[in-house]
């Protein structure tokens, strides 16, 4: 691979990366109705999740039907975040297990039903950390602050890769089991119908032995 691909392929890596640790959105949720939210995590990457409701009405408080149940999981069915009857709320932990986690939110059913429009910001890895505290604790000045989103970064794109090299060995081994065992079927199979047609010339040849016709 020359040089000018692989920092294209870096380049490529450190945008997928930085785009995929951080979701933002808002969407609508039915009374008595629940909506999941799931989010691909490492192990020991730090992620932060923040939630509220939108006022349908400035300046006034949220109408008591306005509330929300969020439990965040992982897909080990181990819980991080559990919160009842809210208006909003925020989570933050560090990954002790990989895979999906799943942040579930549910409204309490009301009559007539109401539509709740709910604000979820959910950052992990790089963009899960607070720069703007760490530039104010480590009084450091703009281009310090920068080279260590960039030091982080990197270092993220090396777990990232590390990651992908393990998920990619693992899906080797699981290639050459697969293979051994379909070769072991077929070799099965093959001493099956091979019996099976000796028999079948056996049965034959003695129904035509007791019959004399050969």
């Amino acid at each position: 691979m020359s040089r000018f691909n692989l920092y294209l392929l870096l380049i490529t890596t450190v945008i997928g990366l930085l785009s995929s640790t951080s979701k933002s959105l808002r969407f609508e949720l039915e009374s008595g109705l629940t909506k999941c939210i799931a989010e691909d995590i490492k192990t020991n990457s730090l992620t932060v999740g923040k939630y509220s409701i939108v006022n349908p009405h400035d300046g006034q408080p949220l109408p008591e039907s306005h509330k929300l149940t969020v439990k965040v999981t992982s897909s080990y069915g181990n819980s991080y975040h559990n919160s009842e009857r809210v208006e909003s709320g925020q989570f933050a932990f560090t990954a002790s297990e990989a895979g999906d986690y799943m942040a579930c939110f549910w409204a309490a059913d009301h009559k007539p039903p109401v539509t709740l429009n709910i604000d979820f910001d959910w950052k992990t890895g790089v963009a899960a950390k607070d720069w703007t505290n760490v530039a104010k604790k480590g009084s450091v000045d703009v281009m310090e602050l920068e080279l260590k989103k960039m030091y982080d970064t990197v270092i993220s794109v090396q777990e990232e890769m590390n990651y992908l090299r393990g998920r990619e060995e693992e899906m080797q081994d699981l290639n050459t089991s697969t293979n051994v065992k379909m070769a072991w079927l077929s070799f099965l199979s093959i001493v099956v119908c091979l019996s099976v047609a000796g028999l079948q010339v056996w049965h034959l040849k003695t129904f035509f032995q007791k019959k004399k016709l050969i």
